[in-house]
């Protein structure tokens, strides 16, 4: 009984102690500084929040569009995501895609901003440099996914007054919100990237970071975007070299298993710089969405490809060849395969397609079967090598959200490439060139800043 009653005694007096020690603590006058980075490993601490800036922050609503997949029933579909599935226009509200491309800018922009009130100097320039170059990657980065999603395919004629996205440059969200046009963002992200690539290193301490050859492989996506071969081929070819490791699918040990659901490691030899897409409206989710059968049937037999990439659900087929190493979560960040089909059709439209198709040729005898003889592509033209490009680039770069960029690109050039959905025997189209190449903006961005919609 003694007992009880004294350690009864030890709670209330370490209850009242507890509440006089909030007394004084709430005495303590506040200090903004305690909660506001001031050394470098701090603010590298905001760019290696792989949740804020890496994992499921990548447009997805242009892969949910962009025709490589179907859904064999939408019976349990609401009707604005039916409105998507056959791009009509829709409304949205946070959270969305625009804002999880504009977080990873923001905090892009703070660590810059953080980053100027510390001096550089010989003991602190490698770190230094490293921060620096990290945010304009990222700012990068994801100021091009938007504008790829939500602007109009770029045309030098017309994109300098066409809507991009919004440019921000400061982590003041006090600065008014205006649409800049798509040649304003493209540039932006041009000259962040070329800046990145003098401050960080060759390869990243992980993945996750941004890297030479990873803002390298970046300004190549852009130029190819733009359509600007001559530049996407420099800097994919600057990309490679140094980094040009292309897995073997027969025998690599990156190669978990081609069989089984996941076949790939993360992190695996490829990779270059490392994002994940966001699951958006779910409608291109692996679980849900079915590849077109036109294009599952175009991998011959012993393209290891169709057994990596796919696995049979009830009639159809499922992907499931995600560089994530998971069934689930889809890879978007930079790959070398990338790079290769970057620069192969980069020499294709140049002229060179002796380098083109050796290019697309070493690509893809390391996802043939050994056993089987492998026949190098040819091509007699220019107009030959572009299709056998970019039919093995659709194929090879499946769901990593770049399809719809290609698109535009293509219709663009005049291929009047048409996307066909049918509900219910009702067939949808998408015409080329439609509008709905520019995805409509969050509802509610729309009303809070004013900015016009698509």
């Amino acid at each position: 009984m003694k007992v009880n009653n004294f350690m009864l005694l030890l709670v209330c007096t370490g209850i009242v102690m507890s509440f006089m020690g909030c007394e004084k603590y709430l005495d303590i006058k506040s200090d903004s500084k305690l909660l506001i980075p001031g050394k470098l490993n701090e603010i590298q601490g905001i760019l290696d929040d792989v949740g804020q800036m890496n994992n499921g922050r990548t447009p997805s609503y242009a892969e949910a569009v962009g025709g490589d997949f179907f859904l064999p029933t939408i019976g349990t579909l609401n009707q604005s995501v039916r409105d998507i599935y056959v791009w009509k226009k829709f409304d949205y509200q946070f959270p969305n895609d625009w804002s999880n491309g504009y977080l990873p800018i923001y905090n892009a922009n703070l660590s810059l901003e953080l980053l100027d009130k510390l001096g550089r100097n010989n003991k602190n320039a490698v770190e230094w440099d490293n921060v620096k170059g990290s945010s304009l990657f990222f700012r990068s980065y994801y100021l091009y996914l938007l504008t790829a999603q939500y602007g109009l395919g770029f045309n030098s004629a017309t994109s300098g007054n066409e809507p991009g996205v919004v440019i921000r440059l400061s982590s003041d969200f006090n600065i008014r919100s205006v649409r800049s046009t798509v040649n304003e963002c493209l540039g932006q992200a041009i000259r962040d990237a070329e800046e990145a690539s003098a401050l960080l290193p060759d390869i990243p301490v992980v993945l996750t970071r941004p890297s030479k050859a990873a803002a390298f492989a970046q300004l190549s996506r852009i130029y190819l975007y733009m359509r600007d071969y001559e530049n996407a081929l420099i800097y994919a070819d600057k990309c490679l070299k140094i980094k040009s490791e292309l897995m073997d699918f027969n025998t690599d040990t990156d190669v978990l298993g081609l069989t089984l659901n996941v076949p790939f490691k993360k992190f695996n030899k490829e990779t270059v710089f490392y994002t994940e897409m966001s699951t958006g409206f779910g409608l291109h989710a692996p679980s849900s969405a079915r590849i077109d059968t036109a294009l599952y049937n175009s991998y011959l037999p012993n393209d290891l490809r169709k057994t990596a990439y796919f696995k049979a659900n009830g009639l159809y087929q499922q992907f499931k060849g995600s560089y994530s190493s998971s069934a689930s979560v889809l890879f978007s960040g930079f790959a070398t395969d990338e790079i290769y089909l970057n620069r192969a059709e980069s020499k294709a439209w140049l002229g060179d397609i002796g380098g083109a198709m050796d290019d697309l040729n070493f690509l893809l005898k390391k996802r043939w079967r050994v056993s089987a003889p492998y026949s190098p592509l040819t091509s007699v033209n220019k107009i030959d090598a572009l299709r056998k490009i970019r039919t093995e680039r659709r194929k090879e770069l499946l769901m990593r959200g770049l399809r719809w960029a290609d698109l535009k690109r293509y219709n663009k050039e005049g291929e009047e490439i048409r996307l066909q959905r049918v509900i219910n025997g009702v067939s949808y189209f998408l015409e080329p060139n439609s509008l709905f190449y520019a995805v409509p903006l969050p509802a509610d961005i729309i009303e809070l800043t004013g900015i016009p919609q698509n």
